[in-house]
């Protein structure tokens, strides 16, 4: 065991250091879980709507091409399932990430047709 001579005292600024810089991290860190958001970057368009319907179901597509019902990744057999019992009159509200496939979009809209479902919107951003 190591032995600390009386007249020499143990340095703790270094670890003091270290633990305010983790203490920043995880602060910044769960401050943007907290907020919950999944960062999309809409298409732009000049024509863009604003559709403020209290019955609506969002489905969003990042630009990893990861689907999300409502804030939670899903997949697609999972989101297909979800929206077996949808009311046709619900809205659902697509949101892709500009740099996502345009086949996971095609993909959301085949199983919303296949399903007799034709209240959708698709969200864009205002120039």
């Amino acid at each position: 065991m190591l032995k600390i001579p009386k007249n020499e005292s143990l340095n703790i600024v270094p670890f003091i250091d270290i633990m305010l810089v983790l203490l920043a991290i995880v602060l910044s860190v769960s401050t943007f879980i907290a907020q919950g958001k999944i960062p999309i970057d809409l298409p732009k368009s000049s024509h863009s709507m604003s559709n403020q319907d209290e019955k609506k179901i969002r489905i969003l597509v990042d630009k990893e091409n990861k689907l999300y019902l409502e804030d939670v990744l899903v997949d697609l057999e999972v989101l297909r399932n979800e929206l077996v019992n949808l009311n046709p009159k619900t809205l659902v509200e697509l949101r892709s990430d500009r740099e996502a496939k345009f086949d996971t979009f095609i993909q959301i809209v085949d199983i919303l047709k296949g399903k007799d479902h034709e209240n959708f919107s698709i969200a864009t951003q205002q120039q």
